[in-house]
């Protein structure tokens, strides 16, 4: 069996704004392959977290290394092209209105590649087709549903073959099949892109389905108070609080 290496390492990362912190003391691993789910109760601050980890808000203290090198550490210009290999799929969607769904995923290709028109075409063409969107091509956002919406994001975030994909809670407001149907598709592109997967959740069905490990974030003490596998966290860990989380209070 390969031992694990690790890809992310997140070292005493405390958040904060001003005088307020959000979270203190994390210190966690990311292996290179895992679905790891960054998890706890409301405003404890995952997504926050998630955005410290790809360099949309810097710490208060604290590190996030990729590959062993300091991502706040390196000079500007290092940092972009590690962001590069970050792909993230946000909430909201954040897509563009205006735009079809070939014109959405082509952007960063355009924005980030050299790639003539054709090749941008082609590659749009099977990202579509990765995520089942095959023939939406000239749709617009509006004109499609709330998890075809869900699957366009997953295309565009993985448009430029990143190394790692983060995802901020993506089955919010899907119906129960959809929201299976998006776990499926994240273990299939996680497997065929080789890709590391981190994703903001608290929907207990995606956790289960599809991570490997983890990490409790805690609202009341304002740090970590658990990481691992969730399965094994639900059945084994010391403390109530988690295990309570992870059965929903039962058992």
């Amino acid at each position: 069996m390969t031992e694990p290496t690790a890809h992310i390492d997140v070292k005493d990362l405390t958040m904060a704004f001003g005088s307020f912190v959000v979270q203190r003391d994390l210190t966690f691993t990311i292996n290179r392959g895992d679905i790891f789910i960054i998890m706890g109760g409301s405003g404890c601050g995952k997504s926050t977290l998630m955005r410290h980890m790809v360099g949309l808000i810097e710490p208060a203290k604290g590190q996030v290394f990729y590959n062993g090198i300091s991502f706040w550490d390196t000079d500007p210009d290092d940092r972009e092209q590690f962001m590069r290999k970050i792909g993230i799929s946000y909430q909201s969607g954040a897509l563009w209105s205006s735009m079809t769904l070939a014109e959405n995923i082509g952007l960063p290709l355009q924005e980030f590649t050299d790639l003539n028109r054709n090749q941008i075409r082609e590659i749009v063409e099977l990202k579509l087709a990765l995520v089942g969107l095959a023939g939406f091509d000239d749709y617009y956002p509006s004109e499609i549903s709330g998890g075809m919406q869900k699957r366009l994001g997953l295309a565009r975030a993985i448009a430029l073959d990143p190394e790692i994909v983060f995802f901020d809670e993506p089955s919010a407001g899907l119906d129960p099949i959809s929201a299976r149907l998006l776990d499926d598709l994240i273990l299939e592109l996680s497997d065929s892109l080789g890709a590391t997967v981190a994703i903001v959740t608290h929907e207990l069905a995606s956790i289960f389905a599809i991570g490997n490990n983890s990490v409790f974030l805690d609202p009341d003490t304002k740090t970590m108070i658990a990481a691992g596998d969730p399965k094994k966290l639900r059945d084994e860990s010391d403390n109530p609080k988690v295990r309570k989380f992870l059965s929903r209070g039962e058992g």
